[in-house]
């Protein structure tokens, strides 16, 4: 059943509404007010379920143009057209009608056919114009959406051939997990000011739209070289929209110099140089070149092999000796790990574990060591050499892995080996993330009987204040 669309008449004389309701209760449902006043009540009430209102100018209490006045001022109802009725049908009457807001002027005595077509038509003109509106701009925060950002990128770049352009795009670390803390109406705030803050930045050279979720983009003409400062101030801003002050966007900057490319492919690149930093601290922007592209495609290209990889052993552990520099004796090993490709060669750890920290893969390849070091323990002990322990990483990944320690316990309990000879090396950046979550997990695996050791002490932070007791 398609619901009858509404209409609110507002009309101080009976039987003109009555003739009104005749008219129009076949095809819509009829709200009636016989003053302004009323009719402002009964738009609080209704709001923008009302589809049209007919009103009359000449009113006792609230008259049809100070009612106008309100209607159009309100954000919530200045979007519902009005149809001015009265019984002159001279030129000033009409042009003050329509000057005060009205979307038509119709006069009295009222010619049935005249008014259904009117209203049909100015029902239907409205409801085309919020269509096109819903699918050009964002719902959410009023920015463009991404087609139409597409559009009119497209349009502005062919009118304006001689300018320079600079797409910038931006993405939000760890957004979902924003969502999953704060909830999702404060995860619309954020949005939302993050869209004023672009508004703001661009200005009046360049127009903004959203993509997907928490990523913006916008097409700005070409300032000069960009600085940290900006992005930091950025960051400082959208900071504001949440409890925590923990936000961190990261920005990429696509420069428009090459017209063979889509718009897509532009803003695609400029997200990529924004996703290269992810995770760096201090790194606020990047701009898209060659040697970014280079990267990002042998990045890719790991990505696509790195299962199948580990599925043919392709990834090897060496035990690197730990000396006493007492006694000059060997009392222990570190695991680490390296990918031997059969075209590639050996390749570096720099080149392949950070870029697994970014996609989680990383969880998987040190489960992977951590069973190859108990091996390699349970075939020296086998072979009755003297007991040694092996130190082992565990990812700032693993740490939020609810499961961590019952892994941990398989393993070992899997080869015979007591848990205090699995030296578990932690870094000690990540202890500076979510300190309480991960003084828990440590604490709870020297519980399990784990030894914990901190893994590149002082390269980035000082946390000798924190203990773990």
């Amino acid at each position: 059943m398609i619901l009858q669309k509404t209409i609110l008449v507002v009309e101080d004389n009976t039987i003109n509404r009555a003739m009104l309701r005749g008219i129009l209760e076949e095809h819509y449902k009829i709200l009636e007010a016989e003053n302004g006043q009323a009719a402002l009540d009964i738009l609080k009430e209704y709001g923008e379920e009302i589809s049209l209102i007919l009103l009359d100018i000449m009113m006792p209490i609230m008259d049809g143009y100070t009612f106008l006045s309100h209607v159009k001022a309100d954000p919530l109802y200045s979007s519902i057209p009005v149809i001015v009725t009265t019984q002159s049908d001279g030129e000033a009457d009409e042009v003050a009608a329509l000057s005060h807001g009205a979307s038509d002027f119709v006069a009295k005595p009222y010619r049935p056919q005249i008014i259904l077509h009117r209203v049909a038509s100015i029902i239907n003109l409205r409801e085309t114009a919020a269509m096109i509106n819903l699918i050009q701009h964002d719902r959410l925060t009023g920015l463009y959406s991404k087609e139409f950002f597409y559009q009119r990128v497209k349009e502005i770049l062919t009118q304006n051939p001689d300018k320079e352009y600079d797409i910038v795009c931006s993405d939000i670390e760890n957004f979902k997990l924003i969502n999953d803390v704060f909830g999702i109406p404060a995860g619309d705030q954020l949005l939302c000011g993050v869209a004023k803050m672009y508004q703001k930045f661009v200005g009046k050279n360049g127009i903004c739209g959203r993509f997907n979720a928490d990523q913006f983009a916008c097409l700005i003409e070409r300032q000069g070289e960009y600085k940290d400062d900006f992005f930091i101030d950025a960051g400082e801003m959208i900071n504001h929209y949440l409890p925590a002050k923990d936000v961190v966007m990261k920005w990429g900057i696509f420069n428009v110099d090459d017209g063979s490319i889509t718009v897509e492919q532009m803003c695609d690149r400029a997200l990529l140089a924004a996703r290269s930093i992810k995770g760096q601290y201090g790194k606020y922007f990047a701009v898209y070149d060659h040697k970014l592209r280079d990267k990002l495609v042998k990045e890719q290209a790991i990505t696509d092999i790195m299962e199948s990889a580990l599925e043919e052993g392709q990834f090897e552990i060496y035990l690197q000796p730990k000396i006493s520099i007492k006694d000059n004796e060997m009392v222990g090993a570190e695991a680490l790990v390296r990918w031997n490709h059969p075209e590639w060669g050996f390749q570096s750890p720099g080149e392949f574990v950070p870029l697994f920290e970014k996609n989680g893969f990383i969880t998987k390849l040190d489960q992977f060591v951590w069973e190859q070091a108990c091996i390699a323990l349970r075939e020296w002990d086998d072979k009755g050499y003297p007991p040694i322990d092996v130190s082992v990483n565990v990812s700032r990944a693993d740490i939020y892995n609810v499961d961590l320690d019952s892994i941990l316990l398989n393993i070992v309990n899997k080869y015979d080996i007591p848990p205090s000879r699995l030296h578990l090396e932690i870094t000690e950046t990540a202890y500076t993330e979510n300190p309480d979550q991960i003084v828990e997990t440590v604490n709870h695996l020297r519980n399990q009987g784990f030894i914990i050791e901190m893994d590149d002490f002082g390269s980035g932070y000082s946390s000798l204040n924190l203990w773990i007791s």
